[in-house]
């Protein structure tokens, strides 16, 4: 069993050799987060908002999306890999910030926040509770949390986090686990999260909308 830095050291070097092919057409198995961004932004339009927050942003690609189509919102992306940031501010998109940070320990004031999205991140966290009490910490009243990542029944998700994701980090892959609906229930419960929706979608995807109340 890994620690939680020998973890997030490992997840720093997957990440800064990824970096430079993340949003390409030849990123392997990243190319796989292209497809849960409209689900994000589904989720976003639903509801108006002004300052948002990229847990887990990787070089940008929903940050750069969402400025796209709106650049008048303040994005803020987050990520534990300098060389992620360091892509993401090279694009240059004015008003955006760029931090480096551990998104179970949100370097942010309190009540920061309208929304906070994280995409394909949140299976690196070795503390997952500790990333929903800073979430709630840095929501503004009536703030939400989308999330999407991995999840599935139980008897698959004993084999993803037992042998699938060790065998990823042979590999080099900062990969900690997966986890079930009722885990992410007992994490949004124990942080005073409402749960708005929760559920598991096609392609062994998670699905969350929470709100800070």
């Amino acid at each position: 069993m890994r620690t939680e830095n020998e973890y997030k050291e490992l997840t720093v070097k997957e990440f800064t050799k990824a970096a430079e092919i993340y949003e390409s057409n030849h990123a392997g198995i990243y190319e796989i987060c292209k497809d849960d961004y409209p689900y994000i932004a589904g989720e976003l339009e639903k509801e108006e908002y002004h300052d948002l927050l990229d847990c887990g942003c990787g070089t940008g690609p929903m940050i750069s999306l969402l400025y796209e189509n709106d650049p008048g919102k303040h994005y803020t992306g987050l990520d534990i890999t300098p060389r992620m940031i360091e892509v993401g501010k090279s694009k240059n998109l004015d008003g955006v910030d760029w931090v480096v940070g551990d998104c179970e320990n949100l370097p942010f004031d309190d009540n920061s926040f309208d929304a906070v999205i994280c995409s394909n991140s949140f299976h690196h966290y070795p503390n997952p509770q500790k990333f929903f009490d800073s979430v709630k910490r840095v929501l503004r009243p009536n703030g939400r949390l989308i999330l999407q990542d991995y999840t599935s029944s139980k008897p698959v998700l004993w084999l993803m986090n037992h042998i699938e994701m060790p065998l990823a980090n042979m590999a080099g892959h900062g990969d900690v686990g997966a986890k079930s609906l009722d885990e992410i229930k007992e994490f949004c419960d124990n942080a005073g999260l409402k749960i708005e929706l929760l559920e598991s979608a096609k392609k062994a995807r998670l699905h969350l909308v929470a709100r800070k109340i």
